[in-house]
């Protein structure tokens, strides 16, 4: 069992610390499939326990599905005040994978970002959310964990400025033809190498989705490009911030493109060995900048 020493002193991402993460995350006794309950409750467990050390106060969302007991956990900073947003990556996997890419460069962004959010006085409430069953066979139904998380918000008529879904956020490559896109043309306008973070949202996302991606790239902590689009683009929607959207949220996704660029996705191959950590640092960098700006 690795043993992490909890730095507090940092303002950036720390590699040690996300190496630590993702091997804790992936280097598993078994796959974090919806069938292995006890797995899935050893990560929301480790999650939690990070959480734990740095937030204002964490909680546990738990939920029923087809007679198994799924959760989400919550991390809150800033709580004194009333208008939030919401920071969320699955920790769940497609199929008998270590999921590394998809999705412990997610979740472990969000244990970075909870540990350097930790003291910082915040114009906002700021939620850090852990998802199960982003992945089929539940994806794109209503019980997906962020589905229920976003409909509770919607329920209790919580002022929420937005959400940003961190998913998959790891892998680059500064080689040619090594970045795909839904239709050739795109390569155009954005390139085909695969050495940029992509931030992406669909046309009519709202103010916040607007402001975020303009802090975001001035941060400069990292090489972003920006995408908007309509939904029918395969992959715009293909992550929990769908279900912000279908509740009518300002949201967006921040990602490495996935299956237009890493050819580990959904494979066994998607391993930890394949993440470019001081990149994936740099994301994280680039998110906390954009908070902080805001």
């Amino acid at each position: 069992m690795l043993t992490i020493s909890f730095s507090r002193a940092s303002t950036t991402a720390d590699t040690n610390l996300i190496k630590s993460h993702l091997t804790i995350l992936t280097k598993t006794n078994q796959f974090r499939t919806f069938d292995h309950i006890d797995q899935l409750n050893k990560t929301a467990d480790y999650i939690k326990s990070v959480f734990s050390k740095y937030a204002d106060s964490v909680s546990i969302q738990e939920y029923q599905t087809d007679g198994r007991t799924y959760k989400n956990v919550i991390c809150s900073f800033g709580t004194v005040n009333p208008k939030r947003i919401i920071v969320g990556a699955h920790y769940d996997v497609c199929g008998k994978q270590e999921g590394a890419d998809d999705n412990a460069t997610g979740i472990t962004g969000l244990l970075e970002l909870a540990r350097l959010l930790q003291g910082k006085k915040l114009n906002y409430r700021i939620d850090l959310v852990a998802y199960s069953l982003e992945e089929p066979p539940y994806f794109r139904t209503k019980h997906m964990g962020s589905y229920v998380h976003a409909k509770s918000l919607s329920k209790g008529k919580i002022d929420v400025y937005g959400m940003i879904s961190l998913e998959m956020i790891g892998y680059f490559k500064d080689e040619p033809k090594t970045q795909h896109y839904p239709l050739g043309f795109f390569s155009w306008f954005y390139g085909n190498k695969g050495n940029y973070i992509t931030l992406v949202k669909k046309w009519g996302a709202g103010r916040f989705a607007r402001r975020f991606i303009k802090d975001f790239i001035s941060s400069g902590a990292v090489l972003t490009k920006k995408f908007t689009g309509p939904r029918i683009v395969p992959g715009l929607d293909w992550s929990d911030h769908l279900n912000y959207w279908k509740f009518h949220f300002s949201a967006l996704m921040i990602t490495d493109t996935s299956f237009y660029r890493n050819r580990n996705y959904h494979h066994d191959t998607d391993k930890m060995e394949t993440i470019d950590i001081n990149r994936m640092a740099k994301v994280i960098d680039g998110v906390l900048g954009a908070l902080d700006a805001l």
